[in-house]
């Protein structure tokens, strides 16, 4: 396991041997299920990128020198890091280039573009890349296309089809596998997410490979609406209103604002798809499997319409419905 993480040995052992042989990318596309562990892996390729008593042709870092205790100390000049502010669905332009008054001398590329104050490079990472748009790519582009000496910049997204080709085609990609049910039961139970092992085992099973969604899915509120969703579904027939009923008052608990809601109602979309993924991996040759992928497609339809802001109520009433008549 390297620098304790779990699952991604052969993605280390990659890196291990592009240092070894001097052939260290200036970007990396990180794709792959949220919860797998992409964000823990790129601070940690900082930390040994940063490091300066251990070897520059090694993937290690010593702990001790001042560039890994600032590392540890979230306070490393040389590591600079763009992610969702908490206000925003995509990555803004002046985080990229500055606000109006500072253009061009502030953001992740002025600063960049700096030499590196305490390690052998500056790494940037750049988190929810999946949510750049044509403005905010636009103004990576020449950083991309033009890296400053001694400069890594990791971005971290889903997959490559959610990134813009500008983006894409001047990344090295690195994909990313979701973890085994047994490790993400394992990391609940040994990092206090979830007490009880049997839960942890239950919820390991519907994660997908995902330690996020683990811990979502242990939410007592949220397995009670994934129960009774599930309940209603593998009913002959579907009663749609108190489908929709149930998981709009689920999404309406999540508070009064549109984010949590929108958050709320992804939980659930995306347990109910998990629920039929099973149901398909199971027996994909039976007669049941193209209803049972139809239901599927239109849980991602409604993820991808909460994502575009449509009105949270119409996205719950019409999914209910479709599944009702699939």
């Amino acid at each position: 396991m390297w620098m304790g993480i779990h699952g991604h040995d052969a993605i280390a052992e990659r890196f291990a041997h592009t240092l070894r042989d001097g052939r260290l990318a200036s970007t990396y596309l990180f794709v792959g299920p949220g919860g797998v562990g992409k964000r823990m892996f790129a601070h940690r390729l900082a930390e040994c990128l940063l490091c300066t008593e251990s070897p520059p042709n090694e993937l290690v870092a010593c702990r001790q020198c001042k560039s890994c205790l600032l590392m540890a100390a979230d306070n490393h000049p040389d590591l600079l890091e763009v992610g969702l502010r908490k206000d925003k669905r995509t990555l803004i332009l002046e985080q990229f280039v500055g606000d109006d008054e500072h253009r061009n001398r502030e953001g992740l590329c002025h600063d960049i573009s700096l030499k590196p104050y305490l390690g052998r490079h500056r790494v940037a990472v750049i988190d929810h890349a999946d949510t750049f748009n044509n403005s905010t790519a636009n103004a990576l582009l020449k950083t991309l296309e033009e890296p400053p000496p001694r400069s890594v910049i990791i971005l971290i997204g889903t997959s490559e089809a959610r990134q813009l080709a500008t983006i894409r085609s001047r990344s090295q990609i690195v994909r990313f596998a979701p973890l085994d049910v047994e490790t993400v039961a394992q990391l609940l139970v040994e990092n206090q997410l979830v007490a009880d092992p049997q839960v942890a085992a239950t919820v390991s099973e519907l994660a997908e490979g995902s330690l996020d969604q683990a811990v979502a899915m242990a939410d007592e509120a949220l397995w009670q609406v994934h129960t009774q969703a599930v309940e209603l579904l593998s009913q002959p027939v579907i009663d749609s209103v108190k489908l929709a009923s149930m998981v709009h008052e689920f999404s309406n608990s999540a508070g009064k604002e549109a984010g949590p809601r929108r958050n709320a109602l992804l939980q659930v979309l995306g347990l109910v798809a998990r629920h039929y993924r099973r149901h398909l991996r199971a027996d994909a040759a039976s007669a049941d499997a193209p209803r049972i992928i139809r239901r599927i497609d239109r849980c991602l339809d409604a993820e991808y319409q909460v994502d575009r802001n449509v009105h949270l109520q119409t996205v719950i009433q019409a999914w209910a419905d479709d599944l009702a008549r699939s």
